[in-house]
């Protein structure tokens, strides 16, 4: 299949990075020549300098019937012209559409008939999961899977967590009416299956599956939690700072700064409940006199990954207890210190897993990569009866085809979820949800008779 993805950004880059790995014939445009060249020398991919939106560049980038264009250049309007040209002028098979500002969203109709096949707005997905962090305060990363029925939590054990030096199976007799099952854990950055004997050691990063009301019971066994948080402070008052806001402001004391004069006073008149304040987030004397060191939850959300960093410094240093940020350079992840930056939110993460979901071929409504740098993620897919799944039905799950570092976490059938079991039996349509640990067993996955039932 024929990837053509305009704009060689972060998201760009990460999207060009993945795929070029997988059986895509991936070409990339951008205006940035070095950038081009970068990607060219590290990647099985081609690569066209010029403007997106240009139809003389989508022609000499190959675009054609058997394309599938993904528009993720950092102009809104840029990614709308060129989905509108790429479809009406070239006919490409599907068009992907990143778009940062949700009234585009809300009028994709005015675009024309089936010229953007598919629109991701990051910035709700950033504001959906910055919701589901405060509302669940011990979890580093929540998704969402099957509709809803599930979701998959990564908690990092604290010493004081109530399972931390004791065996994994002891959950079951520490919370014995909830459902949850750990697929992964990663310990010192190194991914391992366990099993009920593992024991459960400080720091282990711990990934789960629970239905949303039974994640803070489990959240608890790996680390104490308050759930008492009332306090929320918002460093930057933009797409994502605002509807932050807005979700929260009628069960939360909000209090959301904000540099610039004009963008304020339309807060103040948007906003019923919150506090707003002109300012920096990083002027230590606005923060003490707003009593930073009585905040709960400080979340620096501006566009500069800088700023959010030092805000979160200082807030801390000065008495907040949790910071949450976002970053848009996702290398900034893996080296800031934990004892500052409780949770970095990477919207270039969250648009890369929404890419990757709307390109699989079979019955896949959700793929979720939960960590860039090792390729760990996880596959929501529909089971069919075929020439390729005939085998697997009626038999436990525990004997199905997969790769080493691979585990199917939870079946779905119907409306009711099912945990991981040696004795669980696949059904027709059963909806699976497979855990892969690390790029190596992405790469093999994609090989196997399993994934290839699912069309991947």
């Amino acid at each position: 299949m024929k990837i053509l993805i305009l704009g060689a950004g972060r998201v760009g880059s990460s999207l060009a990075s993945t795929l070029s790995k997988q059986e895509y014939e991936v070409s990339i445009v951008d205006l940035n020549k070095d950038k081009l060249l970068k990607l060219q020398e590290d990647y099985d991919l081609a690569t066209e300098i010029g403007h997106a939106s240009h139809p003389i560049t989508l022609e000499r980038a190959g675009a054609d019937e058997n394309t599938i264009l993904i528009a993720v250049t950092n102009s809104d309007e840029c990614n709308i012209t060129s989905c509108q040209i790429a479809k009406s002028k070239f006919n490409v098979k599907k068009t992907i559409c990143r778009l940062s500002d949700s009234s585009y969203l809300e009028s994709l109709e005015a675009f024309g008939k089936n010229n953007i096949d598919i629109a991701i707005g990051p910035e709700n997905e950033v504001t959906e999961h910055l919701v589901d962090l405060i509302k669940h305060p011990g979890a580093e990363q929540i998704e969402s899977f099957a509709n809803g029925l599930i979701k998959v939590v990564s908690v990092k054990a604290k010493k004081d967590g109530m399972l931390v030096n004791r065996e994994l199976k002891s959950i079951k007799s520490d919370i014995p009416d909830t459902d949850t099952y750990v697929p992964a854990i990663y310990r010192k950055g190194k991914p391992l299956i366990p099993d009920g004997k593992t024991i459960i050691k400080e720091n282990d990063e711990i990934y789960f599956l629970a239905a949303e009301n039974d994640i803070d019971g489990v959240v608890q066994e790996m680390r104490l939690q308050d759930t008492s948080l009332s306090r929320i402070m918002i460093i930057g008052g933009g797409k994502i700072g605002f509807s932050l806001a807005k979700s929260l402001e009628d069960d939360y004391k909000i209090k959301i700064i904000d540099p610039d004069g004009d963008r304020c006073e339309a807060l103040s008149r948007q906003l019923n409940r919150t506090i707003v304040l002109k300012g920096e987030g990083s002027d230590e004397e606005l923060l003490r006199s707003e009593n930073i060191e009585n905040i709960d939850i400080f979340c620096a959300l501006t566009n500069d990954d800088e700023t959010n960093i030092m805000a979160a410094f200082l807030a801390k240093k000065l008495g907040a207890k949790k910071t949450i940020i976002i970053v848009n350079n996702y290398t900034y992840i893996n080296i800031l210190p934990k004892n500052f930056v409780d949770i970095a939110l990477s919207p270039q993460r969250l648009t890369v897993s929404m890419v990757l979901q709307h390109l699989a071929k079979g019955d896949v409504p959700r793929e979720v990569i939960f960590k860039m740098q090792s390729g760990a993620e996880a596959i929501e897919g529909i089971i069919h009866k075929n020439k390729f799944t005939e085998g697997f039905f009626d038999k436990p799950i525990s004997e199905l085809p997969l790769p080493e570092s691979c585990v199917i976490a939870s079946v779905i059938r119907g409306e009711e979820v099912f945990m991981h079991s040696k004795d669980l039996l696949l059904k027709p349509n059963d909806r699976i949800i497979v855990f892969i640990l690390g790029k190596f067993a992405i790469k093999n996955s994609h090989d196997s008779l399993m994934f290839k039932s699912l069309g991947l």
